[in-house]
Protein backbone atom coordinates (compact mmCIF):
# COMPACT_ATOMS: atom_id res chain seq x y z
CA UNK A 1 0.00 0.00 0.00
CA UNK A 2 2.73 2.37 0.72
CA UNK A 3 4.76 2.02 -2.20
CA UNK A 4 1.41 2.30 -4.55
CA UNK A 5 0.38 4.94 -2.54
CA UNK A 6 3.35 7.04 -3.03
CA UNK A 7 3.45 6.55 -6.63
CA UNK A 8 -0.03 7.43 -7.31
CA UNK A 9 1.00 10.87 -4.77
CA UNK A 10 4.10 11.89 -6.47
CA UNK A 11 2.02 11.39 -10.06
CA UNK A 12 -0.71 13.73 -8.79
CA UNK A 13 1.54 16.28 -6.61
CA UNK A 14 3.54 16.68 -9.98
CA UNK A 15 0.31 17.29 -12.32
CA UNK A 16 -1.45 19.87 -9.88
CA UNK A 17 2.63 21.37 -8.52
CA UNK A 18 4.09 22.13 -12.31
CA UNK A 19 2.23 24.76 -13.90
CA UNK A 20 4.03 23.25 -17.43
CA UNK A 21 1.30 20.14 -17.24
CA UNK A 22 -1.30 22.52 -17.73
CA UNK A 23 -3.70 21.14 -15.50
CA UNK A 24 -6.47 23.96 -15.30
CA UNK A 25 -6.33 24.12 -11.63
CA UNK A 26 -9.04 26.06 -10.10
CA UNK A 27 -11.31 24.22 -12.43
CA UNK A 28 -9.89 20.63 -11.24
CA UNK A 29 -10.70 21.99 -8.16
CA UNK A 30 -14.02 22.91 -8.44
CA UNK A 31 -14.68 19.81 -10.08
CA UNK A 32 -13.85 17.96 -7.07
CA UNK A 33 -16.28 19.79 -5.24
CA UNK A 34 -19.01 18.45 -6.71
CA UNK A 35 -17.16 15.07 -7.05
CA UNK A 36 -17.06 15.52 -2.63
CA UNK A 37 -20.02 17.06 -2.18
CA UNK A 38 -22.15 14.39 -3.64
CA UNK A 39 -20.08 11.83 -1.74
CA UNK A 40 -20.38 13.96 1.57
CA UNK A 41 -24.22 13.76 0.66
CA UNK A 42 -24.42 10.18 0.29
CA UNK A 43 -22.14 9.75 3.41
CA UNK A 44 -24.86 11.90 5.88
CA UNK A 45 -27.63 10.17 4.49
CA UNK A 46 -29.28 12.47 1.93
CA UNK A 47 -28.45 10.70 -1.11
CA UNK A 48 -28.71 13.72 -3.51
CA UNK A 49 -27.94 13.76 -7.32
CA UNK A 50 -24.97 15.47 -8.50
CA UNK A 51 -26.95 17.53 -10.93
CA UNK A 52 -29.38 18.51 -7.78
CA UNK A 53 -26.82 19.31 -6.01
CA UNK A 54 -24.76 21.83 -9.02
CA UNK A 55 -28.23 23.26 -9.71
CA UNK A 56 -29.15 24.13 -5.66
CA UNK A 57 -26.29 26.10 -5.79
CA UNK A 58 -25.30 27.44 -9.38
CA UNK A 59 -29.34 28.19 -10.10
CA UNK A 60 -30.30 29.67 -6.39
CA UNK A 61 -30.57 33.81 -6.69
CA UNK A 62 -28.05 35.59 -4.60
CA UNK A 63 -29.76 36.25 -1.31
CA UNK A 64 -32.08 33.06 -1.23
CA UNK A 65 -31.51 29.77 0.43
CA UNK A 66 -29.50 27.51 -1.06
CA UNK A 67 -30.75 24.66 0.92
CA UNK A 68 -29.02 21.44 2.14
CA UNK A 69 -27.58 20.76 -1.08
CA UNK A 70 -26.26 24.23 -1.97
CA UNK A 71 -25.00 24.33 1.55
CA UNK A 72 -23.09 21.39 0.97
CA UNK A 73 -21.36 22.37 -2.31
CA UNK A 74 -20.42 25.33 -1.19
CA UNK A 75 -18.91 24.12 1.73
CA UNK A 76 -17.03 22.39 -0.59
CA UNK A 77 -15.92 24.97 -2.78
CA UNK A 78 -14.91 26.82 0.07
CA UNK A 79 -12.82 24.10 1.22
CA UNK A 80 -10.87 24.07 -2.05
CA UNK A 81 -9.76 28.00 -1.59
CA UNK A 82 -8.29 27.45 2.22
CA UNK A 83 -4.87 28.44 2.07
CA UNK A 84 -3.85 26.31 4.75
CA UNK A 85 -2.19 29.61 6.68
CA UNK A 86 -3.82 28.39 10.07
CA UNK A 87 -5.84 27.31 12.23
CA UNK A 88 -8.33 30.16 11.87
CA UNK A 89 -9.81 30.03 8.42
CA UNK A 90 -10.24 26.14 8.40
CA UNK A 91 -12.20 26.72 12.22
CA UNK A 92 -14.39 29.52 9.84
CA UNK A 93 -15.34 26.91 7.69
CA UNK A 94 -16.32 23.72 10.41
CA UNK A 95 -17.94 25.46 12.69
CA UNK A 96 -17.68 26.27 16.82
CA UNK A 97 -18.79 23.53 18.11
CA UNK A 98 -15.66 21.75 16.57
CA UNK A 99 -13.29 24.10 16.79
CA UNK A 100 -11.92 23.28 20.43
CA UNK A 101 -10.44 20.08 19.50
CA UNK A 102 -9.45 20.97 16.07
CA UNK A 103 -5.44 21.26 15.99
CA UNK A 104 -5.32 18.26 18.28
CA UNK A 105 -6.97 15.82 15.45
CA UNK A 106 -4.65 18.13 12.83
CA UNK A 107 -1.58 17.12 15.06
CA UNK A 108 -2.75 13.28 15.66
CA UNK A 109 -2.93 13.11 11.47
CA UNK A 110 0.01 15.19 10.77
CA UNK A 111 2.31 13.38 12.88
CA UNK A 112 1.39 9.81 11.52
CA UNK A 113 1.56 11.03 8.22
CA UNK A 114 5.21 11.92 9.09
CA UNK A 115 6.14 8.20 10.25
CA UNK A 116 3.81 6.40 7.95
CA UNK A 117 3.11 8.32 4.86
CA UNK A 118 0.31 10.83 3.63
CA UNK A 119 -2.49 8.16 3.51
CA UNK A 120 -2.23 6.98 6.92
CA UNK A 121 -2.39 10.83 8.26
CA UNK A 122 -5.75 11.57 6.64
CA UNK A 123 -7.26 8.14 7.85
CA UNK A 124 -5.13 9.00 11.04
CA UNK A 125 -7.00 11.96 11.17
CA UNK A 126 -10.66 10.83 10.01
CA UNK A 127 -10.48 7.88 12.59
CA UNK A 128 -9.96 10.74 15.30
CA UNK A 129 -12.39 13.11 14.15
CA UNK A 130 -15.47 10.32 13.35
CA UNK A 131 -14.65 8.79 17.08
CA UNK A 132 -15.67 12.24 18.07
CA UNK A 133 -18.56 12.26 16.21
CA UNK A 134 -19.74 9.72 13.58
CA UNK A 135 -22.02 12.36 12.14
CA UNK A 136 -19.00 14.86 11.47
CA UNK A 137 -18.78 13.26 8.01
CA UNK A 138 -17.65 15.60 5.72
CA UNK A 139 -15.55 18.03 8.53
CA UNK A 140 -13.68 14.55 8.70
CA UNK A 141 -13.30 14.28 4.92
CA UNK A 142 -11.84 17.52 4.74
CA UNK A 143 -9.49 17.18 7.76
CA UNK A 144 -7.93 14.39 5.93
CA UNK A 145 -7.89 16.18 2.57
CA UNK A 146 -6.05 18.98 4.67
CA UNK A 147 -3.39 16.32 6.54
CA UNK A 148 -3.02 15.52 2.59
CA UNK A 149 -2.52 18.88 1.65
CA UNK A 150 0.22 19.71 4.21
CA UNK A 151 2.15 16.46 4.18
CA UNK A 152 2.49 16.96 -0.06
CA UNK A 153 3.19 21.21 0.61
CA UNK A 154 0.15 22.13 -1.62
CA UNK A 155 -0.76 25.71 -1.44
CA UNK A 156 -4.43 24.40 -1.59
CA UNK A 157 -6.85 21.69 -1.07
CA UNK A 158 -7.86 18.76 -3.11
CA UNK A 159 -11.15 17.08 -1.95
CA UNK A 160 -9.68 13.67 -2.36
CA UNK A 161 -10.95 11.65 0.49
CA UNK A 162 -14.45 11.16 0.51
CA UNK A 163 -14.77 10.62 -3.16
CA UNK A 164 -14.82 6.68 -2.88
CA UNK A 165 -15.90 6.60 0.58
CA UNK A 166 -19.26 4.68 2.49
CA UNK A 167 -20.72 4.87 5.41
CA UNK A 168 -19.86 0.94 6.36
CA UNK A 169 -16.65 1.40 5.98
CA UNK A 170 -16.14 5.13 7.92
CA UNK A 171 -18.39 3.22 11.14
CA UNK A 172 -15.61 0.05 10.89
CA UNK A 173 -13.06 2.94 10.72
CA UNK A 174 -14.49 4.81 13.88
CA UNK A 175 -14.83 1.46 15.91
CA UNK A 176 -11.70 0.19 15.10
CA UNK A 177 -12.40 -2.62 13.01
CA UNK A 178 -9.99 -4.93 11.68
CA UNK A 179 -8.22 -3.76 8.46
CA UNK A 180 -10.40 -0.60 8.17
CA UNK A 181 -7.30 1.47 7.94
CA UNK A 182 -6.34 -0.31 5.14
CA UNK A 183 -9.51 -0.69 3.43
CA UNK A 184 -9.90 3.33 3.76
CA UNK A 185 -6.70 4.10 2.67
CA UNK A 186 -7.33 1.45 -0.78
CA UNK A 187 -10.56 3.86 -0.99
CA UNK A 188 -8.37 6.94 -0.88
CA UNK A 189 -6.02 5.63 -3.31
CA UNK A 190 -8.63 4.79 -6.21
CA UNK A 191 -9.85 8.56 -5.25
CA UNK A 192 -6.40 9.68 -5.97
CA UNK A 193 -5.74 7.80 -9.35
CA UNK A 194 -8.91 9.18 -10.09
CA UNK A 195 -8.18 12.04 -9.61
CA UNK A 196 -5.30 12.08 -12.33
CA UNK A 197 -7.39 10.67 -15.08
CA UNK A 198 -9.39 13.82 -14.59
CA UNK A 199 -6.79 16.28 -14.07
CA UNK A 200 -5.34 14.44 -17.60
CA UNK A 201 -8.43 14.55 -19.50
CA UNK A 202 -9.13 18.59 -18.00
CA UNK A 203 -5.76 19.56 -19.68
CA UNK A 204 -6.96 17.81 -23.33
CA UNK A 205 -10.29 19.58 -22.72
CA UNK A 206 -8.73 23.24 -21.64
CA UNK A 207 -6.30 22.95 -24.71
CA UNK A 208 -9.35 22.29 -27.08
CA UNK A 209 -11.13 25.34 -25.56
CA UNK A 210 -8.11 27.58 -26.44
CA UNK A 211 -7.42 26.00 -29.84
CA UNK A 212 -10.73 27.32 -30.89
CA UNK A 213 -10.93 30.77 -28.49
CA UNK A 214 -9.91 32.95 -31.65
CA UNK A 215 -12.59 31.61 -33.65
CA UNK A 216 -15.07 33.33 -31.34
CA UNK A 217 -15.60 36.99 -32.07
CA UNK A 218 -17.91 37.78 -29.49
CA UNK A 219 -17.09 40.46 -27.12
CA UNK A 220 -15.43 39.46 -23.98
CA UNK A 221 -15.00 36.68 -25.13
CA UNK A 222 -11.24 36.10 -23.52
CA UNK A 223 -13.04 36.46 -20.15
CA UNK A 224 -15.51 34.02 -20.82
CA UNK A 225 -12.67 31.03 -22.32
CA UNK A 226 -11.24 32.33 -18.65
CA UNK A 227 -14.57 31.66 -16.99
CA UNK A 228 -14.94 28.30 -18.51
CA UNK A 229 -11.46 27.01 -17.49
CA UNK A 230 -12.31 28.05 -13.67
CA UNK A 231 -15.72 27.19 -13.34
CA UNK A 232 -17.02 23.39 -13.84
CA UNK A 233 -20.34 24.86 -14.27
CA UNK A 234 -21.63 28.10 -15.87
CA UNK A 235 -24.72 29.68 -16.06
CA UNK A 236 -24.85 31.91 -19.07
CA UNK A 237 -27.66 33.91 -17.59
CA UNK A 238 -25.75 34.97 -14.12
CA UNK A 239 -22.56 34.10 -14.65
CA UNK A 240 -21.89 35.45 -17.68
CA UNK A 241 -24.89 38.03 -18.33
CA UNK A 242 -25.22 40.93 -17.61
CA UNK A 243 -21.17 41.24 -16.45
CA UNK A 244 -18.69 38.42 -17.06
CA UNK A 245 -18.11 37.45 -13.29
CA UNK A 246 -14.94 38.63 -12.39
CA UNK A 247 -14.57 41.25 -14.51
CA UNK A 248 -16.61 44.74 -15.44
CA UNK A 249 -17.25 43.60 -19.01
CA UNK A 250 -20.73 43.67 -20.16
CA UNK A 251 -22.33 40.72 -21.73
CA UNK A 252 -26.02 40.67 -22.69
CA UNK A 253 -28.17 37.21 -22.24
CA UNK A 254 -28.87 37.35 -25.83
CA UNK A 255 -24.98 36.94 -26.56
CA UNK A 256 -24.21 34.65 -23.35
CA UNK A 257 -26.52 32.32 -24.76
CA UNK A 258 -25.68 32.17 -28.16
CA UNK A 259 -21.30 32.03 -26.94
CA UNK A 260 -22.40 28.85 -25.01
CA UNK A 261 -24.16 27.23 -27.74
CA UNK A 262 -21.15 27.96 -30.34
CA UNK A 263 -19.45 26.13 -27.70
CA UNK A 264 -21.14 23.22 -27.86
CA UNK A 265 -21.37 23.79 -31.97
CA UNK A 266 -17.41 23.57 -31.62
CA UNK A 267 -17.41 20.55 -29.46
CA UNK A 268 -15.75 22.22 -27.06
CA UNK A 269 -18.44 22.58 -24.00
CA UNK A 270 -21.52 20.55 -23.12
CA UNK A 271 -25.00 21.89 -21.65
CA UNK A 272 -25.24 19.83 -18.56
CA UNK A 273 -28.59 19.47 -17.61
CA UNK A 274 -30.61 18.60 -20.64
CA UNK A 275 -33.27 21.17 -20.01
CA UNK A 276 -34.39 23.72 -22.23
CA UNK A 277 -34.33 26.85 -19.49
CA UNK A 278 -32.17 27.63 -16.69
CA UNK A 279 -29.38 25.76 -18.62
CA UNK A 280 -25.45 25.05 -17.39
CA UNK A 281 -23.01 25.05 -19.71
CA UNK A 282 -19.26 23.37 -19.02
CA UNK A 283 -15.95 21.86 -20.40
CA UNK A 284 -15.56 19.37 -17.12
CA UNK A 285 -18.01 16.53 -18.06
Amino acid sequence: MAFRSGAALTVLDQLVSDPRHGVPAKLLANRLALSAATATSKLEGRLAREADIRDAYHLTPPGEARGPDGDLLAFWREAVRLQLRGPKEIADLIGPHLVEDLADWLDIGQDRARTHGPLAGGVEVLRAMLKADDRAERVACLLSDIVLARALNWKAVLPVTAQQLTKGILRDLAAGGQGAKLAVQARILESIRETIRLARDLVRRAEALRAVAPKLRAKGSDAAVDLFLTEDAVAPASMLSPRIRGTSIPMTDRAARRFCDRLVELGVARELTGRPTFRLYGIAS
